[in-house]
């Protein structure tokens, strides 16, 4: 519904903001929006036009509680409706580049694991693409399961031989690991070289370089978890503990309880969620 009428809308305008913003058409195949670019940016331009609309009168309202010159706040307000617009347009210019760079990080994490079971598959000697039907039928690696099943979809219902098939899924591929191995992939088909082979061998580097990255992350925790302890806990006693001696010599404690309240259940209980999503962040994820 919005996308129909944003398109009929705005679709005359998109012309010259693809031509700026000539990745947007690659960003939205490899983050898997089913939008043409035309349509994308409709939508775009129709949901800023829509926020335009709807913010104006709030921030008229509030700049004129502030301000005792309408004509001052309206211009106030216009101007704040008009960069609130600007933000949301270019929110959905960097969202499907938000969900390409969540999408490559899922494939990079289980890449060494799904490469591992794709090589005992073609160990047997079948053709990579019964071997990569095998793989999205029973592997668990949802990012790369659907990059395999575009390639037999584009074998099967459009008639691609397997070179062009995996020579576009090499340019829609959102990471860049991803696409080394199927660069790979398609070199030994070409060349009639050993498949399963090829694919130990790269299963073996790639795990060879999950556990490079384990050992940075450990140490990289270790110095998180110093700083941790050292800067937000230990700083926090010993802030607490001062704060109550200078309550006592100035003897103004209601504040100093408050603040000291406000510290240990408000303060602490923040930072200590943003160091557990630190570090699950950063944290290597495997099988």
């Amino acid at each position: 519904m919005i996308k129909s009428i944003a398109f009929k809308m705005f679709s005359a305008y998109t012309e010259p903001l693809i031509k700026l913003f000539p990745e947007i058409k690659d960003d939205l195949v490899k983050s898997k929006l089913r939008y043409s670019p035309s349509e994308y940016l409709s939508i775009a331009i129709f949901v800023s036009f829509v926020a335009f609309l709807l913010s104006l009168p709030v921030f008229s309202f509030f700049y004129g509680l502030f301000f005792a010159t309408f004509l001052f706040s309206f211009i106030f307000s216009i101007t704040t409706s008009i960069v609130f617009a600007v933000l949301i347009f270019f929110f959905f210019l960097n969202y499907p580049k938000i969900l390409v760079s969540m999408r490559s990080r899922k494939i990079n994490q289980s890449l060494p694991f799904a490469m591992l079971y794709l090589s005992a598959i073609m160990k047997s000697r079948i053709s990579f693409v019964e071997g990569i039907k095998i793989f999205t039928k029973f592997g668990r690696y949802e990012e790369i399961v659907e990059e395999f099943e575009d390639i037999i979809n584009d074998i099967e219902f459009f008639g691609l031989d397997i070179n062009t098939a995996l020579e576009n899924a090499i340019k829609r591929s959102p990471s860049k690991q991803l696409s080394d191995v199927l660069v790979g992939i398609l070199s030994v088909l070409k060349s009639g070289a050993d498949l399963g082979e090829f694919l130990e061998q790269k299963s073996r580097s790639l795990m060879d370089d999950y556990r490079r990255e384990l050992y940075e992350f450990s140490k990289n925790l270790t110095i998180y978890i110093e700083i941790y302890l050292t800067a937000i806990v230990l700083g926090a006693i010993f802030f607490t503990i001062l704060t109550s001696i200078i309550s006592i010599i100035g003897g103004v404690i209601t504040d100093i309880v408050i603040f000291q309240f406000i510290l240990m259940f408000v303060f602490l209980p923040a930072v200590s969620l943003a160091f557990l999503y630190l570090v699950k962040a950063s944290t290597p994820k495997g099988e």
